[in-house]
C-alpha cells in the first residue's frame, strides 16, 4: 500500500483517490495550495500557512472549507498515518467540479470545493547536501500574472523556469522584472551586502513567504540588519552572499548567478548561520 492521502473528508490509499475531470483546478487552475514542513514528526509554521491559505481563498472569493483546528487535525493524522519524520504536507483547495466546463464560477451552494492533502517524505530535509555546497541560479524574465501574492496552483511558468535552469546546468532561476529581482521559481530571494540582508518588500509582485517572515524575524532578533527593498540583477551579482527561503528548503545558499560566483563561491557565514537559527527556532515552536 502507498501513502494515505486525504480527499474530501476521507483518508484513503493514494491509489484509490479520484478527482473529477471537471474539477476547476484541472480545467482552470482555479485553486490554491500550501506546503507545510514536517521536522521530527511535527509541523513547522502551521499557523502562518493557515493564515495565508485563508487570505488566498478570500482573494479568489472562496470560503475556507475547514476550521483551523480541523486542518491541524488532518495534518497531524497524515503525519502519523504515513510515519513522516521529515518532509512536507501538500494541501490544495479548488473551486470544485460543477459537472461541466464554464468560465463562470459555479454556485458554491451546489458545488463544494475539492480538498486534497498528501505527504512527501524527505529524510534529507534538514541535513541537505545542497545546503552544504549551495545552489547555482540563472536569471530569466518574469512572465507570470500580476497576482503572485495569491498562492494559486497555476505554476506552469515557474516550472518552465526550473527547466530553463536545468538545461543551463544550474539548479534554479531568479525572475527579473524591469531589471530587478522579484523571486525564485518557488522561493523568495535575498542578497547580503556588507552584513545587510536585502530582500524585496511585500507587494502583489511576490509571494508573501511564511518562511520569509520567520527568517526575517529571526534575523532581526539576532540584530542582523534587514532592508526590505528591490534590488537589481547587477546588485545581486556583486553581493557578498545570497540565499533563498521556502518551506521545502529553509534557508538555501546561492553561490552563483548567471555563471558568476558570489564571494568565494561557497555558502557564506551569515547565510549558514541563518539556516542554523531557522532550524533551531522552528523546532522549538513546532506543533
Amino acid at each position: 500500500m502507498g501513502r494515505i492521502v486525504y480527499l474530501n473528508g476521507e483518508f484513503l490509499p493514494e491509489e484509490d483517490a479520484r478527482v473529477s475531470i471537471f474539477d476547476r483546478g484541472f480545467l482552470m487552475a482555479d485553486g490554491v495550495y500550501e506546503v507545510t514542513t514536517v521536522i521530527d514528526g511535527k509541523l513547522i509554521d502551521f499557523d502562518g500557512h493557515f493564515a495565508r491559505l485563508e487570505r488566498s481563498l478570500g482573494e479568489l472569493d472562496m470560503t475556507n472549507p475547514m476550521t483551523r483546528d480541523v486542518w491541524l487535525d488532518v495534518h497531524r493524522q497524515l503525519v502519523a498515518r504515513n510515519e513522516v519524520e521529515q518532509g512536507m504536507i501538500y494541501l490544495q483547495v479548488t473551486r470544485g467540479a460543477s459537472g461541466d466546463r464554464d468560465f463562470v464560477f459555479p454556485d458554491p451552494a451546489s458545488t463544494p470545493p475539492t480538498v486534497v492533502l498528501f505527504t512527501q517524505a524527505n529524510p534529507a530535509l534538514v541535513d541537505s547536501p545542497k545546503a552544504k555546497k549551495g545552489i547555482r541560479v540563472i536569471s530569466i524574465e518574469d512572465l507570470r500574472w500580476g497576482r503572485r501574492d495569491i498562492k494559486t496552483v497555476q505554476l506552469l511558468y515557474p516550472s518552465m523556469g526550473k527547466m530553463m535552469a536545468i538545461k543551463a546546468g544550474a539548479d534554479d532561476a531568479w525572475m527579473v522584472q524591469d531589471g530587478e529581482i522579484t523571486e525564485g521559481t518557488s522561493n523568495n530571494a535575498y542578497i547580503i551586502k556588507d552584513g545587510r540582508i536585502i530582500t524585496r518588500g511585500l507587494s502583489t509582485d511576490i509571494l508573501h513567504g511564511i518562511t520569509r517572515a520567520a527568517v526575517l524575524r529571526f534575523a532581526q532578533e539576532a540584530q542582523l540588519p534587514v532592508e526590505e527593498r528591490s534590488f537589481t540583477l547587477d546588485e545581486a551579482k556583486a553581493a557578498d552572499e545570497a540565499f533563498v527561503t521556502s518551506a521545502s528548503t529553509f534557508v538555501m545558499p546561492v553561490v552563483e548567478i548567471d555563471g558568476s560566483p558570489l564571494g568565494q563561491g561557497t555558502p557564506g557565514p551569515l547565510t549558514t548561520r541563518l539556516r542554523e537559527i531557522y532550524i533551531e527556532e522552528s523546532r522549538k515552536a513546532a506543533l
